[in-house]
């Protein structure tokens, strides 16, 4: 019984963009990219766009129903649907590999905004038992993005306490945005959402805040006194947009900031 075809090296750009694919052909494509200009440029043109695809491979019955109600910013309807089925079948199979390796591939192929991240053991251990200086740690890509981005718009809720600055950059599809959060506990599930002109809603990107929390300036260790930094797209132009709101997935608006 013959296997499924292999996809065209072309069509594996989206995928790759997911990070939902193996080893063995993320490396494949990377050779291959590295050569092709095309195949880079809709890499650029994906950035961001992942946590909508994400999104949009749950619907319909799964996934959080705040954000997929609020989610319109959508790809070409022929690019949507490759990619979406891409998603929803291989998901079954295995869990998405960290999307900040991609990131990380991309910019060392393409020489983009992104930094490259340099991963290194926890014990320093060489692997063959001897203690090595540890390396020096590295800005990850969406902290990497934020730095590059000077469109940026800041607020602090005087509730909440919790301070958000937005960095936004336009698109061809829309708006990519970086946001910087600080000063929030954990354990929290969180989303940014992107509100238009128009009153309609757009959910930017969603991440879960861990016990230790992000950006606590009074916090007893250097991960928890460290900002989140986290990226996503809306389909809505950077004009378009009233205004950003950090929202748990309760319902809680933990900051506003007007764009």
């Amino acid at each position: 019984m013959q296997g499924s075809p292999a996809p065209n090296e072309h069509e594996t750009v989206g995928a790759y963009a997911l990070g939902i694919l193996d080893d063995a052909e993320a490396t494949a494509f990377e050779a291959h990219l590295a050569g092709c200009e095309w195949c880079a440029q809709q890499l650029d043109e994906l950035a961001g766009m992942e946590p909508m695809m994400a999104a949009l491979a749950d619907l319909p019955g799964t996934g959080t129903p705040a954000i997929a109600e609020s989610l319109t910013a959508k790809p070409g309807p022929r690019l949507a649907e490759k990619l979406v089925d891409e998603v929803a079948e291989r998901r079954a199979a295995k869990r998405r590999r960290n999307f900040y390796l991609v990131g990380t591939a991309a910019a060392l192929i393409i020489g983009g905004p992104f930094a490259a991240v340099a991963t290194t053991g926890g014990d320093g251990d060489d692997g063959g038992g001897r203690k090595t200086e540890a390396a020096q740690p590295t800005a990850g890509p969406a902290e990497s993005a934020f730095a590059a981005m000077p469109d940026r718009v800041t607020a602090t809720d005087p509730a909440t306490r919790v301070s958000a600055t937005v960095a936004l950059e336009k698109k061809a599809w829309g708006t990519h945005a970086v946001l910087e959060l600080k000063n929030v506990e954990g354990p929290e599930k969180c989303s940014l959402i992107a509100v238009g002109k128009n009153g309609e809603r757009e959910t930017v990107t969603s991440w879960a805040v861990p016990d230790w929390g992000y950006g606590l300036p009074d916090a007893t260790t250097e991960k928890a006194r460290k900002p989140l930094y986290v990226h996503g797209g809306a389909a809505f132009e950077p004009n378009q947009i009233d205004h950003f709101e950090v929202m748990t997935f309760d319902g809680e608006r933990l900051v506003e900031v007007d764009a």
